[in-house]
């Protein structure tokens, strides 16, 4: 069944009042509340429907996110706005926040859920206050697209971000200018801390993952680059690391997804699974990886307009979900359910559940 939401975005800061639902009922459900004997799969969540569609962009959906504490969404894209839905019963739009000039190409929120890091083709990196829906802080430095943005998981309030600029920037949000530049040479497409603040990583169109030590940064920026991760063969889209921080995870457009053992001491050859199955199609759009909240499966955008999700350990591919008519270009995990939200070129997001890992 699909629940259909449509959002009012007609000023810069809306919250949307509760409207009339539309009730999907398919054919065998049909015959089967005619008949008197409803008919459903077993529950898994606490969504109102196993699958929700949430409408109200207006243009492309870049990138969608969930709450750490699981109960909002957020979602941005080429309308140049941020929504915001609840997760759960009727997922209404709670709000419309506007402020860039350009479109939205990322977000992420805080590692506590207050805030919200984003960045856009405008050249800005900007903080906003989630309860009030303001933004906070402008950042400034970059020369062109900001492509990707992503806070540290613990310790300073500090987020790295990446450009078309060829630069990595890394950002002290109480102070206005960046705090390190890491200069990579090649339009930076993808930016990922590590579980411990201490190193960066970042993807771009010269195919490899590259590892900054911020502690060399502070003295020499030149001597930052520690190690290159070599494997792909195509530009570099997504990079997302595991719950527990020991394996990145990296989406690129040579139609492979791999992951990377990233632990201390680990082997030279850090590549230890390869995932198969997506597209990245004659679009080239930048399409983001994800973890499930316990490392049992990972997910990426695809051009094909199918949900993929597999399975880590066995690398079998576990879903392959239609619904979506675009590109498919971000997913990403609840923190604590079996639920996955996608946001997509076709201007709308769906949220699902999906069954818990097989023991």
């Amino acid at each position: 069944m699909d629940l259909k939401r449509k959002a009012d975005d007609s000023s810069a800061l809306i919250a949307v009042k509760k409207t009339r639902t539309d009730l999907v009922v398919s054919g065998n459900d049909r015959k089967a509340l005619i008949e008197g004997k409803p008919k459903a799969p077993a529950r898994t969540s606490n969504l109102q429907s196993p699958i929700m569609l949430l409408t109200g962009h207006t243009g492309e959906v870049f990138c969608s996110k969930i709450s750490p504490d699981g109960d909002i969404i957020a979602s941005a894209g080429y309308d140049r706005a941020i929504y915001l839905w609840e997760v759960y019963g009727d997922c209404d739009n709670l709000a419309v926040i506007r402020g860039h000039t350009g479109p939205i190409i990322d977000l992420q929120f805080s590692p506590d859920g207050e805030y919200l890091h984003t960045c856009s083709t405008d050249k800005m990196v900007c903080t906003w206050d989630i309860e009030t829906c303001t933004r906070i802080k402008k950042l400034k430095g970059h020369t062109t697209y900001v492509n990707s943005v992503c806070p540290a998981r613990r310790g300073p309030q500090i987020i790295v971000s990446g450009s078309d600029d060829g630069t990595v920037k890394v950002w002290d949000v109480r102070r206005k200018a960046a705090v390190h530049t890491l200069q990579s040479g090649y339009q930076v497409l993808s930016v990922a801390f590590s579980d411990t603040s201490e190193l960066v990583y970042s993807g771009g169109i010269d195919n490899d993952i590259k590892v900054w030590d911020l502690r060399k940064a502070s003295s020499n920026p030149q001597t930052a680059l520690q190690q290159r991760l070599s494997g792909h063969v195509d530009s570099v889209t997504g990079l997302c690391v595991s719950p527990d921080g020991s394996y990145l995870l990296s989406n690129s457009m040579d139609q492979t997804i791999k992951v990377w053992d990233i632990r201390p001491y680990a082997p030279t050859d850090r590549c230890i699974k390869v995932f198969t199955g997506h597209q990245h199609t004659y679009e080239k759009n930048l399409l983001r990886c994800c973890w499930s909240y316990d490392g049992h499966k990972v997910s990426a955008g695809s051009g094909d307009r199918f949900l993929h999700i597999w399975d880590v350990n066995s690398r079998k591919l576990l879903y392959k979900l239609p619904g979506h008519t675009g590109s498919v270009n971000d997913t990403h995990f609840h923190p604590t359910e079996p639920i996955i939200v996608s946001g997509s070129s076709d201007k709308t997001l769906y949220l699902g559940e999906i069954e818990q890992p097989r023991m």
